[in-house]
């Protein structure tokens, strides 16, 4: 294939990818209700959310958004949504996000992708309904297939904090401020600087392949010393809307 079929074919795998966000996005705000209190996360997926919700807000729809990241602020604010922070509300009627990986049938995520996983989490737990949505890239036969699970942790101890995770089975990597994960390489190695989370933390990428215990893993993640929070999203989905090219899948979690 020459550099420019190369280029095309490149191209044109964007654009699909791009349209299967907007076709997920779409399904997912014509349910949300008149009054609804949102959980706005935090990517790109949910930056084709914002616009199909901006559309409905302009046609009348009365929403509060709780954004998950300045990112999320800025642009929903940019677009006209309505927004108020997490401590101004008892409870969200909702919250829509995207994710980095997907697994049937429990609906188990890994997110953190973005950099926002602390306060995704944090609305995903305030929030009485949570939906994901996703294109077709993201459904995996088993967390950590494709991506790594991120890690936020305090600045103060980072490298301790990452030999210890190291010790779970994993291969961390310090995000930088130009985030890649390349398997192997080591901590720091890059010499760019930290990426600083919105909470003021930073990331490790832990590589541990195929998970086959995401229970045990989250919670020898989350007990170990110096950890803030991790991307293992478990149980905290209610409906995934799975964009194909044939259409718009559904999933809802098991009861």
């Amino acid at each position: 294939m020459s550099e420019q079929e190369q280029h095309s074919a490149s191209g044109d795998l964007a654009e699909q990818v791009a349209n299967q966000k907007t076709l997920a996005a779409r399904a997912a705000v014509q349910a949300i209700p008149d009054g609804a209190v949102i959980g706005l996360g935090s990517g790109t997926t949910v930056d084709a959310m914002l616009h199909e919700l901006a559309a409905r807000v302009r046609q009348g729809l009365r929403v509060t958004g709780i954004p998950a990241s300045q990112h999320t602020a800025s642009l929903a604010t940019s677009l006209g949504i309505p927004l108020a922070n997490l401590d101004e509300v008892s409870t969200l009627t909702t919250s829509i996000d995207g994710a980095d990986e997907v697994t049937l049938p429990h609906l188990h995520l890994i997110k953190g992708g973005g950099g926002a996983l602390l306060r995704e989490k944090l609305i995903a737990a305030s929030s009485q309904y949570r939906i994901i949505i996703v294109d077709s890239r993201k459904l995996v036969p088993a967390l950590g297939s494709a991506h790594p699970v991120p890690v936020e942790v305090t600045p103060f101890g980072w490298h301790h904090t990452s030999t210890r995770l190291a010790a779970l089975g994993c291969q961390p990597r310090l995000r930088t401020t130009a985030p890649a994960s390349l398997p192997g390489e080591a901590v720091g190695q890059s010499g760019q600087a930290p990426y600083i989370t919105d909470g003021g933390n930073y990331i490790l990428d832990c590589h541990f392949g195929s998970i086959s215990d995401p229970q045990a893993l989250a919670i020898a993640i989350k007990t170990t010393t110096g950890v803030v929070d991790h991307g293992l999203f478990l149980g905290m989905t209610d409906r995934v809307y799975l964009s194909v090219d044939t259409g718009i899948q559904i999933y809802d979690r098991p009861s």
